[in-house]
């Protein structure tokens, strides 16, 4: 089924981004210099290549800035994994001094349940 719909969106973008490239074949000069009229950093391009060149830079520049945007959340997520292992250390460490059933369980005597060490 995702399949299906990942063609049924891409199969469409892929004949724009087609048709894109076949209506704008013509050579357009990108210059890197703005002050000269005889650019000396230009390049000869077809638009297409320019755009498409321009459309990867701002994937990648919004993927970057997204990675960047998220570092407090995966912070977070790290505390609270290294918190987790670390509680659940304590309840099996705990789990070792609780009183069996066969002894009276919860509400026994008293003295046959083991002394829970002293807290940090």
């Amino acid at each position: 089924m995702i399949r299906f719909l990942k063609g049924l969106v891409l199969l469409p973008v892929a004949i724009l981004v087609i048709l894109l490239a076949v209506a704008n074949r013509e050579a357009v000069r990108l210059s890197f210099d703005p002050f000269s009229e005889a650019p000396v950093f230009s390049l000869s391009l077809p638009l297409y290549a320019i755009l498409f060149v321009a459309v990867a830079i701002g994937i990648v520049v919004g993927g970057i800035g997204a990675w960047a945007g998220q570092g407090e959340a995966r912070r977070k997520a790290r505390d609270r994994r290294r918190e987790i292992r670390r509680l659940e250390g304590e309840t099996a460490r705990l789990r070792t001094y609780a009183p069996s059933s066969e002894t009276g369980g919860l509400y026994g005597t008293g003295s046959d349940r083991a002394a829970l060490p002293a807290p940090r």
